[in-house]
């Protein structure tokens, strides 16, 4: 019998120092990893547990918190982005429909008549009326001329679609913060298709109208986009940059049932990226992506609107940078002549 319980501890022991061996190497095969990283961006790893808070609540909505984590080179980011949710001087964009808790309306016509002006931003007192029609998978802020217009009443889900009214002279310029919310913080993920880590998509799609009604612009290929958040990434050799094009094209972004390992990229918003005035002549272009793509053709948010959308003559098309489901946050522009 003591010789039994001696080879069990043995085996035991074995066993345990294996196991210790293996987490050591995948803990160095990790250290290795990201300090093999040639790219411009501050490394995190894992998701965080810093809850700052939950922002918003929805029937039949997705947890929207809000986190900070700490990166490799002693850095604090806000996941999955720093927002003006909660700035009450940062205008909230009106409904055009909203099942979180809003109004559902089923046309334009009946959204616009429902408003009586207070909502429209003067930028410029003798400019002319516009009105931007948006649908955003997740959230957007959108700015004209560096002046805030409206923000996404609705970060997460259920999907909702906005519109914002401002007055200013041509030309003008439109940036604006995209950001395609995460519940596990720090990696990009949500639950979903029966995964626990499951990367979610963008995309954003907007047509902006004069006072005639007519289409003096709409999301393209002509818009500059340039990510700021990228995860989750599992191998950071995946990742490439030229110069101000960072491309994951070549990242794995199967689902997971562990996303412990997983990294994030985070690069600084430049200062004044919402001015009219800032340069983004070295900005890549906005990759377009299709309806099919953005899976939007089942969601009455943009279904009701698709004559906005849609139109015949001036088909608006789904805008991101160059990875729809691993880039997170995204910072879009446009100059309106």
């Amino acid at each position: 019998m003591k010789n039994y319980i001696f080879y069990g501890l043995i085996l035991i022991f074995a066993a345990y120092n294996q196991s210790k061996s293996i987490k050591t190497i995948t803990q160095e095969k990790i250290a290795d990893n990201a300090s093999n990283y040639t790219g411009t961006a501050s490394i995190t790893q894992g998701s965080t547990n810093t809850q700052v808070e939950i922002i918003y609540e929805c029937v039949a909505g997705r947890p929207t918190d809000i986190g900070v984590i700490k990166s490799t080179d002693g850095k604090q980011w806000t996941v999955p982005a720093s927002t003006n949710f909660n700035n009450k001087n940062f205008p909230t964009a009106p409904d055009l429909h909203n099942p979180c808790n809003g109004n559902t309306y089923s046309n334009v016509q009946e959204a616009i008549s429902k408003l009586d002006g207070s909502d429209i931003i003067e930028i410029d007192k003798d400019g002319e009326l516009f009105t931007a029609y948006i649908f955003a998978d997740n959230y957007f802020e959108m700015y004209v001329n560096g002046i805030p217009v409206g923000k996404d009443k609705v970060p997460f889900t259920q999907f909702n679609s906005s519109l914002v009214r401002f007055k200013v002279t041509k030309p003008f310029t439109i940036a604006m913060k995209l950001v395609d919310w995460e519940e596990a913080l720090g990696i990009g993920t949500e639950k979903n298709q029966g995964s626990n880590f499951h990367a979610g998509d963008g995309g954003m799609v907007a047509v902006i109208k004069d006072i005639h009604d007519t289409i003096i612009a709409a999301t393209n290929e002509n818009w500059k986009a340039l990510t700021f958040y990228t995860s989750p990434i599992k191998d950071l050799n995946c990742v490439t940059e030229t110069g101000l094009i960072r491309t994951s094209k070549n990242c794995d972004e199967t689902d997971s049932d562990d996303g412990t390992s997983f990294y994030g990229l985070h690069w600084e918003l430049p200062m004044g990226w919402e001015k009219a005035n800032f340069d983004d002549s070295n900005w890549p272009h906005a990759v377009t992506y299709t309806n099919k793509t953005i899976g939007v053709d089942n969601k009455k948010a943009y279904t009701n609107f698709t004559e906005i959308f849609d139109n015949q003559t001036n088909d608006a098309k789904f805008i991101w940078s160059a990875n729809v489901v691993l880039d997170n946050e995204v910072i879009v522009r446009y100059t309106v002549k």
